[in-house]
């Protein structure tokens, strides 16, 4: 049996349509989960970009590859120039990476 049973009806004009409409598309959400989301005095969000997606797949590796560093650093008890080089590089590289998405 279904947990929303009840059933509500809403007239709108072409203006309120359309801003619901826009508000579907922005936040990719279905009408139904919109409006039910509105009700319950939920912020609304717009959904990220696609691109965010590569975004987090890039900075995901790049923190894997510092996470790799930190811990042979660790286990050595110090931090080679080259290491400190290359985490530095790879920090240049995060932050240009937000830049170009921001």
């Amino acid at each position: 049996m279904r947990s929303r049973n009840h059933i509500v009806v809403v007239h709108l004009n072409e203006s309120e349509l359309a801003h619901l409409n826009h508000l579907v598309q922005t936040t990719g959400l279905k009408r139904e989960s919109l409006l039910r989301t509105l009700i319950s005095e939920t912020s609304v969000k717009p959904k990220p970009p696609d691109s965010y997606k590569d975004l987090v797949r890039e900075l995901s590796a790049i923190g894997n590859n510092i996470n790799q560093i930190t811990r042979l650093a660790n286990s050595a008890g110090s931090v080679s120039t080259a290491q400190a080089e290359q985490l530095s590089r790879l920090m240049r590289e995060v932050w240009t990476k937000i830049q170009e998405y921001a």
